[in-house]
């Protein structure tokens, strides 16, 4: 995937456009955690040093559905903005029209941030007049939010129709590593995690050809056990997936794909009571299997110690209650120190990652969930599709 970047354009005394990810938990009224907007410093510090005469940054923030919502205005993304570039930065309450148009020209500031783009109905509904509204304020558009790239969504598929585009760091650095877990060098490993199976589906397909292993944890363990008839307890199973379960074993065998599921557990009779926990092979009735057991990290880690690639999706355990985090902490301890190209999911992987203080010591760790499962599905995502190709 060779698209138009920021580096390909003319941006010198041009208003830029800049579609980002600032999706950011809020807490009494503060943003709680910065990291999506760290990442999109390195695309707006470029466009500053580039001599670019305005940055107009856009971005939504929540699920206000198409109406103003107090608290889920843009002025404190705006405060904590001003801290990471140590620069002002000014926030208008709307996002189009001729009054924006004029408070940016006047404006004495580089960097602008716009009201929250899903206060309007038309942003999710990808109106084409309204992103062409969008397009009147500036002369280039750069598309640097993966995190919201496979949403078919005004401001991240239309505006490309009306602008010379191109993507953004991230955006670039998404793909490139994303593009590594479909081409990996071997042997290659998939870890998957979470709840679901049918969330994972479309990976383990599009993955199936190219993986030598996969591991399974998580919830979604107790689904494949069940297809081998092994006892699970009151396990989260989803009972209308255990034939797609089973068809997926087969076709793993098939072509030679070992996939690796738990040996032993962490059970407990309900999340609500850890002193009910202890280590199974299997689940007695009444208990439910909430994490990985000891056998089962051993077991892992042996598999990954000769991988070259490693993809991790999905932790694999209840790993945000403590009680329950053990199996997820350990092989997310265990890929910080592999020599291996480590590649980890956005979503619930990424705050594993960041819980155990690993985010820095893999090669990537994706700032999208969605997105990046379904660019290892091999689609197409509709934010990438509308950029130019070099």
């Amino acid at each position: 995937m060779n698209k138009v970047t920021i580096r390909d354009l003319d941006i010198k005394d041009k208003k830029l456009l800049i579609r980002v990810d600032f999706n950011v938990p809020l807490k009494e009224g503060r943003v709680a955690d910065e990291t999506r907007m760290r990442e999109a410093l390195p695309t707006i510090e470029y466009v500053l040093k580039q001599g670019a005469k305005k940055i107009i940054l856009i971005s939504h923030l929540g699920r206000p559905k198409g109406k103003v919502v107090e608290e889920l205005k843009m002025d404190p993304v705006a405060e904590e903005l001003k801290e990471l570039l140590g620069i002002p930065v000014k926030k208008l309450d709307e996002c189009i029209g001729d009054k924006v148009k004029k408070e940016i020209e006047e404006a004495e500031e580089k960097v602008i941030l716009l009201e929250n783009v899903r206060f309007y109905p038309e942003e999710e509904k990808g109106n084409e007049e309204f992103a062409k509204k969008l397009a009147d304020l500036a002369d280039i558009y750069i598309n640097d939010a993966f995190g919201t790239a496979h949403r078919a969504h005004a401001s991240t598929t239309q505006v490309a129709k009306f602008l010379p585009s191109g993507i953004g760091f991230l955006m670039e650095k998404e793909i490139e590593y994303l593009s590594k877990a479909l081409n990996p060098q071997k042997p290659y490993i998939v870890i998957l995690g979470g709840a679901k199976v049918s969330d994972k589906i479309g990976v383990i397909s599009n993955l199936m050809e190219k993986v030598d292993t996969i591991l399974i944890g998580g919830a979604m363990a107790y689904t494949f056990l069940k297809t081998k008839n092994i006892e699970v307890g009151n396990s989260k199973v989803e009972e209308d997936k255990v034939d797609l379960a089973r068809k997926i074993l087969k076709e793993a065998r098939d072509k030679k794909v070992e996939i690796v599921l738990p040996q032993d557990h962490v059970v407990v009779t309900s999340p609500d009571n850890p002193e009910t926990k202890k280590i199974a092979e299997v689940i007695p009735s009444g208990f439910m299997g909430v994490d990985i057991g000891p056998k089962t990290v051993n077991e892992f880690k042996n598999k990954l110690s000769s991988a070259k690639t490693v993809l991790w999706n999905g932790p694999l355990g209840i790993f945000e209650n403590p009680h329950y985090a053990e199996g997820t902490k350990e092989i997310a301890l265990y890929l910080a120190e592999l020599d291996a190209e480590v590649i980890a999911g956005g979503g619930d992987t990424a705050s594993a990652a960041a819980e155990f203080g690993i985010k820095n010591k893999l090669s990537w760790v994706s700032t999208g969930g969605g997105a990046s499962l379904e660019f290892l599905e091999g689609k197409e995502l509709p934010a990438l599709s509308v950029i130019p190709d070099k």
